[in-house]
Parts: C-alpha cells; sequence; structure tokens
C-alpha cells in the first residue's frame, strides 16, 4: 500500500491508537491470536513514555531491551500495519464496523533511506528536541532511538530553508522528497483499542514551586532524561542553571497531584519514579544528601521491598510534609524548599543545589478527539464499557505503572476478540 496516496482505505480487525508500550503490546498479542492490527502512533517512532524512560523501578534496568523484542515483533509481523506520524481526525460508526479516518504527516524521507547518517552530519539546521523535552537542541534531519520505520526524519519547519540542501545533497540514495504532503487514509476497523498513554501535569501551573522562574527546579520526567545516556547531557545529572555536580537534592512528591485546584487523584508510580531516581543520584554523587518531601509513600505490594532498600541509605532523609514553596536563594541559585510537617505543624526550610517536582500523569485520552458517545469520568480517563464501543488500554483507563500498562494491553485485545465475536 502507498500510504503518500490521499485517499488510500485499509481493513482491519484492530485499530490501536497509540504506539507506547501498551499499544505495541495490544496490536502484537492481537496478531499472535491470529487477527490484523493496524497501530498509529503521532512520533516517528514507537515506545512512548518508556523510550524516554531511563531504567524501569524496581530492577532498575533500562526500558529499550523490553522495547527493542516488541519493535523486532513488529518488524517481522505481516499481520500489523504500522504507522507513524499519524493521528485520528475522526471516528464513525459502531463495534463491528468503525470507519476512522487518519491524518499522515510528511516524513520527507521515503525508504531508499539506508539511515547512514550522512545528512545529519552535515546539517547546520537545528530545532528543540522534544525527546529531550526541549532541553537540548536536535538537528533537523534526525532518526530517534526507536523510530519506526528505522530512518530518518526531516524537521517540517526547516525543510524549505536554502541551508537543508546540503542535507539533501549529502544523500547518495535520493531519499529525500521535499514535495511530501500530508495525506488522509482511511480505516475500516471492527474493533479500536485506544492506548494514548499520559503527558506530565503542567509544572508552570504550581506557580508556588517556582518551575520555569528558577533554572535549579526541574520535573521528574525532566530527571529522567538527565539521568539517560542519550539525554541532554549524556546521562551526567547536573544543575541546569550553572551544570555544577549535586551534593544536596529535594524531592517534591504530589506536586499538584491529590489537589482540589489541580490533578485530585494519585497517580500511583511517582513515589516509586521518585525512589529509582534517587538511585540515579546516589550512583554519580556516592556522598550527596537527598531529601524526599512526601504526603505518605504509596509503594504497593513488591514495591514496599524497594522503599525499604531506599530507605536503608543513611544518606536518604524523609521529610513528611509537603511542599508549600519554592523560593531561590540570593546569589547561590541554589534554592530553599518550604514544606510543613504534617505530624508536628512545625515549617521547615532546607536549602537545595536542585529541587524534582514529582508531577502527576494526566491522560492523553482527556484531549484526544473521541466520537460523542466516547465517555470519560471526571479525571479524563476512559469509563469501562464505554457506549462508544472504544476499549481503553493503559493510562486511558488508570494511572499505571509499565508491568501494569501491558497487563491491561493484553486484557483490553480479549475485550475486542469478544468484540469480534459478536460482530
Amino acid at each position: 500500500m502507498d500510504i503518500s496516496a490521499s485517499g488510500d482505505r485499509i481493513t482491519t480487525d484492530i485499530l490501536v491508537v497509540g504506539g507506547g508500550i501498551a499499544g505495541m503490546t495490544a496490536a502484537i498479542e492481537a496478531s499472535e491470536v491470529g487477527k490484523s492490527a493496524v497501530l498509529v502512533e503521532k512520533e516517528p517512532y514507537l515506545g512512548g513514555r518508556v523510550a524516554r524512560m531511563n531504567q524501569y523501578f524496581p530492577k532498575l534496568c533500562p526500558p529499550i531491551c523490553g522495547l527493542e523484542i516488541n519493535y523486532k515483533r513488529l518488524r517481522c509481523n505481516d499481520q500489523v500495519k504500522v504507522l507513524t506520524l499519524t493521528t485520528v481526525e475522526s471516528i464513525s460508526g459502531k463495534p463491528g464496523n468503525y470507519e476512522v479516518k487518519l491524518l499522515v504527516q510528511p516524513r520527507y524521507i521515503n525508504d531508499n533511506c539506508t539511515a547512514c547518517g550522512e545528512c545529519e552530519k552535515v546539517c547546520t539546521l537545528e530545532a528543540p528536541n522534544d525527546f529531550n523535552l526541549g532541553m537540548n537542541q536536535r538537528k533537523a534531519v534526525y532518526k530517534p532511538e526507536m523510530a519506526f520505520p528505522p530512518i530518518y526524519t526531516a524537521d517540517a519547519t526547516h525543510v524549505k530553508n536554502a541551508a537543508f540542501k546540503a542535507c539533501v545533497d549529502a544523500c547518495k540514495y535520493d531519499a529525500f522528497d521535499l514535495d511530501q504532503e500530508p495525506c488522509t487514509i482511511t480505516v475500516n476497523a471492527r474493533a479500536i483499542i485506544w492506548a494514548t498513554g499520559w503527558s506530565p501535569y503542567d509544572a508552570l501551573k504550581l506557580d508556588n514551586l517556582g518551575f520555569g522562574k528558577y533554572k535549579n527546579v526541574i520535573t521528574n520526567v525532566m530527571m529522567e532524561r538527565l539521568a539517560a545516556a542519550d539525554g541532554p547531557s549524556a546521562g551526567k545529572i547536573l544543575r541546569p542553571s550553572d551544570q555544577a555536580a549535586i551534593m544536596k537534592i529535594g524531592f517534591v512528591q504530589c506536586a499538584g497531584s491529590r489537589d482540589e485546584n489541580h490533578l485530585p487523584y494519585c497517580s500511583g508510580v511517582c513515589c516509586s519514579a521518585s525512589l529509582k531516581q534517587t538511585q540515579y543520584v546516589r550512583e554519580q554523587y556516592p556522598d550527596a544528601e537527598i531529601h524526599i518531601f512526601y504526603i505518605d509513600i504509596r509503594t504497593p505490594g513488591r514495591l514496599e521491598d524497594f522503599y525499604t532498600k531506599v530507605d536503608a541509605d543513611e544518606k536518604i532523609f524523609f521529610h513528611r510534609g509537603k511542599v508549600a514553596e519554592i523560593r531561590e536563594a540570593p546569589d547561590s541559585n541554589n534554592v530553599i524548599l518550604v514544606a510543613e510537617n504534617t505530624l508536628t505543624g512545625a515549617i521547615s526550610e532546607m536549602e537545595m543545589d536542585l529541587a524534582v517536582l514529582a508531577t502527576g500523569m494526566v491522560p492523553n485520552v482527556s484531549t484526544d478527539k473521541l466520537p460523542q458517545d466516547a465517555k470519560r469520568d471526571d479525571w479524563g480517563f476512559l469509563l469501562a464499557n464505554n457506549p462508544s464501543g472504544i476499549i481503553g488500554a493503559g493510562v486511558a483507563n488508570r494511572p499505571i505503572d509499565v508491568a501494569n500498562a501491558v497487563q491491561d494491553a493484553t486484557g483490553s485485545v480479549l475485550r475486542a476478540l469478544q468484540t469480534l465475536q459478536r460482530s
């Protein structure tokens, strides 16, 4: 199928929207029971938020291992059609007979690309690196770690720039096609699984915590990228203000969460994620002081052992109290965390090199284009047994960790199979 021609039509058993860990799992599981699937992802790569993680908790292993396995299973699978740089424009119909309009953005590079990298070497144009949350720049022609297909992508904002010609001229394989235009594809699907994942809560809304105002206040997702080898600092955790080493760091739990003015719910993963990130700091800075400010530590099940391990570190200090204010120390760019102890009522002020805000998970489904009869709960998650018939998977349903998202995706396939059986 040539997806560059507008008006293409695909017929499939299951359409999976979202190419993160839940979406990849759902498409693969469906194909391995003999059903065809179309997997749609808005980015030029697969893996979603998991692809941006440095390590999983509690084993502290790199997620790229598991993602690579799924990536290979997709590449070798003729039952799954993967469409990246693609979004859903509209959905009509009902379970057993959906019609979905997809919009595919141009990559400006065709299948002749061998990913040799010569175009990137000569590229002088740069753009903010979204993969690293804008903390550094990338070239205008680039190849993400989990690119699918495994070829380069050109930045739409730069392809008409005269300087971009150097990239085109460097290609020996005639892989550039700068005349590509967005195109539409119609998918007829019998069932739809929605797995569009989550975004971090906008820390700019937390006026009292100084994000965006003080350079040495970052979020937990930024911390994840700072610790990653392919991150903006090649894995070295440094203060953004002056690239100095970290000797005293504060983790601010429930930053905007469990708060009727922001996110009223607990995301369930933030405590474990911060505990994991303390280990990133400890590995690089054996003598650093680490302070965790919390309402209560939530590490259910086997994660309790992980908490116990972290708690045994004599230089990790737990403070029961929600941080009410962060301000900058004069002349040092250090940040001062002001918190009230919820047990004693005492107010404490502690000066840190860096503060990390544990912001919660906002489901992308809360803003996705869905049919009018698709119902969400008060927090923006998809309702179970949705009137639209659309089946949620992963964080589209509720805030969960990676392991539970994978299990949830398998469950979504079972529900999709029931839809196929009934139709």
